[in-house]
């Protein structure tokens, strides 16, 4: 058995919490709450899974030199706009432990990934990205789960394999922690997309369109940031695609339902009440996009949307009325 350190006591990081700890696992969260910390300590809850129950071998610290005593691996599940933060905070305490990172975004600033991030602020790290199609809601309540470990590191592969796999929990091995890390990132922004049709009543098959030409544009936009092209036809790719855009677990297409239906940036953000990521992350990808010179429509018309206030049936007419292409 592992002994495992979490940073981070949302949703996704409590949800992995309840997994390992069943498996066996001693596992320690860190929290910036003292309420969050209480409420897993003494109440074995997480307000954000209300149908979960955490079990006893899960104990939560706002103290760092608490949470990383020997861990075996450190799982990263901060939001992306507070990695570099919070990193600096405990990089002391890294050394050579294998740091997993299990959120999915961009550092706004540098237009940075999170693993370039957290190299850039402890070169010598051993480091490791865990993403696909899984909400931590049903991760938390056991739901068959299939997820993607990425690493150049063949040890921290076989090892986050080992101690995540059991029947209800399948994990897959890649090399290309950057395409990983973009797909899961990317993805959100379509998502959001998702939401707003829904929000304005469209069907079925604008869902399908979107899904498909959006994963053409964060295949393209990740291909070029140096992500595999076949990883975005996989897990963290077209996966993690598909359950962000359909779900109603999803916070980014929620918020993207409530922009759809009439409500402001602000009043989405406060209904949604997590942070969502799509809406920290948007113009990341429309400056990236521009960077490489990369044609992605469907995330031009996201962005002009949150930041330039266009109308949403409007930006549906925009974006079905553009000039004749070919499909490839």
């Amino acid at each position: 058995m592992k002994n495992i350190a979490i940073i981070g006591s949302g949703s996704w990081g409590t949800a992995l919490a309840i997994h390992l700890a069943q498996l066996g696992h001693n596992v320690k969260i860190w929290s910036f709450s003292e309420e969050e910390k209480d409420l897993i300590n003494n109440e074995k809850k997480c307000k954000f899974l209300p149908k979960a129950k955490i079990p006893q071998n899960v104990y939560c610290s706002t103290k760092f030199e608490e949470v990383l005593t020997n861990p075996d691996f450190i799982l990263h599940v901060t939001p992306s706009k507070f990695t570099r933060e919070i990193f600096k905070q405990y990089k002391q305490y890294v050394k050579n432990t294998p740091v997993i990172i299990c959120s999915k975004g961009f550092e706004k600033d540098t237009l940075k990934t999170l693993d370039e991030v957290i190299k850039e602020e402890y070169p010598e790290v051993r480091i490791g990205a865990l993403s696909g199609p899984s909400h931590a809601e049903e991760v938390s309540i056991s739901m068959p789960t299939v997820l993607v470990i990425a690493s150049k590191d063949q040890q921290i592969k076989d090892e986050i394999q080992e101690a995540f796999m059991c029947p209800h929990m399948r994990i897959y091995t890649s090399s290309d922690i950057k395409g990983v890390e973009l797909g899961g990132a990317l993805k959100n922004i379509i998502a959001f997309c998702a939401g707003v049709a829904a929000g304005i009543g469209l069907g079925d098959n604008t869902f399908a369109a979107l899904i498909t030409r959006g994963l053409g544009e964060l295949s393209r936009l990740g291909e070029a940031l140096g992500g595999e092209k076949g990883t975005f036809y996989g897990l963290s790719g077209l996966g993690d695609l598909i359950v962000t855009c359909l779900s109603e677990h999803s916070r980014n297409r929620r918020a993207g339902k409530l922009i759809g239906q009439g409500k402001t940036l602000e009043e989405a953000k406060q209904e949604v009440g997590m942070v969502i990521e799509s809406i920290d992350n948007i113009d990341v990808a429309y400056e990236l996009s521009k960077k490489y010179n990369i044609e992605v429509p469907i995330i031009y018309t996201a962005y002009n949307v949150i930041y330039n206030n266009l109308d949403a049936k409007t930006a549906v007419h925009n974006l079905m009325t553009r000039d004749k292409k070919t499909e490839n």
